[in-house]
């Protein structure tokens, strides 16, 4: 289904995709790589542009501006980030757009050896004769969340340019950093100063989500004792050594993300490194539930008192820190947002689906500090990685969601 807005969505996507804006976890400032606000003060100029009203940089990174109501209704914000993921390579993006795709495997022209196949992603297969955008091969697409700003940004320009449609105020941010888990700043639910809020951060068509994963990170260091190896017979005490008998004595075949899906929480060991005297190792744990996210802190824990015990010259210390908790909790109590969206969806033949989010968004933690913040599908898949994708339609439905959204509250309110 093509839109009058694909055009203008491909053309931003292109361009902003095309800035680096990966964020780094271990950074303090805000946003944690300068990069980021490259996009973001583009972001505000071309606020200003489009004739929105406000359009500012905040000094902790994040871009507000405001769109003015035409009509009596809630103020709604409209979310998406900026910043890139770790996990892979984000530096040299090269979006290409392959313009009616024929439905069979797509190559890279920057990895040869790289290929997408619709029957290992049946989502792909579905989307014969759209326009699809790709990375080269060599680095992620970063559609994960700059779609979402396209989309934001697309419908913004469109709501002003039409005073004659009517709506609510609407309040847009686009924030730094997600990716690390530090969107949102404590200012920013006072800045926004939204009734209730939507990221636009999803995947499939028709994806309304209200449920995310709780999560907490957790850094184990493991000292040991070092000495010469010409000397160390019985003296050297290898921290790496240790370090891979807590690796090892995890779950490997159960409790990981590759063993896991639905419902079902994991501990994941993303990243390990250091010397023979001090290494450190990095988790994610991840459930929706916050007993099954207690249990596998529990058991993080227990492994490196068992593995501390077989060498009480080391010292190995657990520290785990709460990141997010599922959104559910608060929203399940006031489905409004969540059944507006679903409206707004349904009016246009999308039929809506909410599946738990196999991670976290802006909302988790909007929501959590008291504004209500469902997420909305983008179109995006195979995040994170050089296989990222979208459908420029697919965008195309998420922003035609986004104006019917805004206008059925404000129907609703009149």
């Amino acid at each position: 289904m093509r839109t009058e807005f694909d055009r203008e969505l491909e053309e931003r996507l292109v361009r902003y995709a095309g800035i680096d804006t990966q964020s780094d976890e271990e950074a303090t400032g805000s946003p944690s790589t300068p990069v980021q606000l490259v996009l973001q003060r583009l972001l505000v100029e071309e606020l200003g542009e489009i004739g929105a009203h406000h359009a500012r940089l905040t000094d902790y990174g994040a871009v507000l501006a405001t769109i003015p109501g035409t009509a009596e209704g809630p103020v709604i914000g409209l979310l998406a980030h900026v910043d890139t993921a770790p996990a892979f390579n984000a530096t040299g993006v090269k979006p290409r757009v392959i313009r009616n795709y024929n439905g069979g495997p797509v190559t890279y022209p920057d990895a040869p050896g790289l290929m997408m196949t619709p029957e290992e992603f049946p989502y792909l297969g579905t989307k014969h004769g759209h326009d699809i955008v790709t990375a080269s091969g060599t680095t992620l697409l970063g559609a994960d969340d700059k779609a979402g700003v396209a989309i934001i940004m697309t419908a913004a320009r469109h709501l002003l340019a039409h005073p004659e449609i009517p709506h609510g105020p609407i309040r847009i941010a686009f924030t730094p950093d997600e990716e690390i888990g530090r969107g949102v700043d404590a200012r920013l639910p006072k800045d926004l100063g939204a009734d209730f809020a939507y990221t636009f951060d999803g995947a499939a068509v028709g994806e309304i989500e209200y449920e995310s994963f709780s999560a907490d990170g957790a850094t184990v260091t493991v000292k040991g004792v070092s000495i010469h190896p010409g000397t160390a017979k019985d003296k050297l005490v290898n921290a790496l050594h240790l370090t891979a008998k807590i690796a090892q004595t995890l779950p490997q075949a159960t409790m990981t993300p590759e063993t896991t899906e639905g419902r079902e929480g994991f501990l994941m060991l993303y990243e390990m490194k250091g010397t023979a005297a001090e290494a450190t190792m990095k988790f994610i744990l991840r459930d929706f539930e916050l007993d099954g996210l207690g249990a596998k802190g529990a058991l993080l824990r227990q492994v490196c008192e068992t593995v501390a015990a077989t060498e009480p010259r080391a010292e190995i210390t657990c520290e785990i820190r709460p990141q997010y908790r599922n959104m559910r909790y608060w929203l399940e109590k006031d489905m409004r947002p969540v059944e507006l969206a679903r409206t707004a969806a349904r009016a246009l033949g999308v039929e809506p689906v909410s599946v738990p989010i196999r991670g976290g968004t802006d909302g988790s933690r909007l929501t959590e500090m008291g504004v209500p913040c469902p997420n909305i599908f983008t179109g995006m898949q195979n995040i994170h990685g050089p296989l990222e994708w979208i459908s420029v339609q697919d965008m195309g439905l998420a922003t035609q969601v986004c104006l019917k959204l805004v206008e059925t509250a404000a129907a609703k309110n009149a």
